[in-house]
């Protein structure tokens, strides 16, 4: 019996909110994006010594980056974190700069911010190539389902203003603030900015059609044409008998 239209909901609630935890890495991704410049910026504010509030942020994040593998998660998630924090840090040591700790991370975001808005003006918006795969709907979202395709395009829009307003928050600061301000001000935009981001994904993804998986599609086809095969040899065997 075919599910109802509440269950057929449920399901791609789920289906949905599973894929966003693996691309994004869930609440142990943000706390894993947030504690260590929260560590460094509690450090230095106290003794403003850039050699230990760099260090500390950076064992900590390795740490975290071990106990990832450890639970064999994915090295994505393992390692991103590790070299972003171990960039800023050796950019702030070497520099003597505290504010530069951050600047590696704020470019990042500034970068992705452009990317997630310039594909999205595209029609080749960001986001669905990133959950694309995770669905195993690689690129049938581009021409075969129109509606997957508008809540990618308002996804990656969502995502792209919100990083750029973060930015226009954290560059001014990092121009014309101190590094304890900046840094308290880069850790409260760290998880607020991430979640408005993954709900709005959730509710465009939540209302869209569900995915075409092409991976099934193809074991499929791959099926059919071995039984194909496989008939066409019963048959020439039997005329050949």
């Amino acid at each position: 019996m075919a599910p109802d239209g509440s269950e057929q909901d449920q399901e791609a609630r789920a289906v949905t909110e599973a894929a966003l935890f693996e691309a994004f890495g869930g609440v142990r991704g943000m706390v894993e994006t947030t504690v260590p410049g929260l560590v460094f910026v509690a450090i230095y504010t106290v003794d403003h010594d850039i050699k230990t509030s760099a260090i500390a942020s950076l064992a900590l994040s390795v740490v975290m980056g071990v106990a990832r593998l450890a639970r064999k998660d994915t090295l994505k998630h393992a390692f991103g974190g590790v070299f972003g924090v171990a960039f800023g840090a050796v950019f702030a040591m070497i520099s003597g700069n505290a504010k530069n700790f951050y600047l590696p991370g704020m470019l990042y975001t500034l970068g992705l911010a452009l990317a997630y808005i310039i594909t999205a003006a595209a029609r080749v918006p960001l986001l669905g190539l990133i959950l694309g795969p995770i669905f195993k709907e690689n690129l049938s979202w581009r021409k075969r389902n129109p509606g997957r395709l508008r809540a990618y395009t308002k996804a990656s829009w969502a995502w792209g203003l919100i990083l750029l307003a973060k930015s226009a928050i954290l560059f001014p600061l990092y121009w014309w603030g101190n590094a304890t301000q900046l840094g308290w001000v880069k850790v409260a935009l760290g998880i607020p900015p991430f979640l408005l981001s993954v709900y709005l994904t959730w509710i465009f993804l939540v209302k869209a059609p569900p995915p075409i998986d092409v991976i099934a599609e193809m074991e499929e086809a791959e099926r059919a044409e071995k039984a194909e095969r496989a008939e066409k040899e019963r048959q020439a065997g039997s005329l050949s008998g």
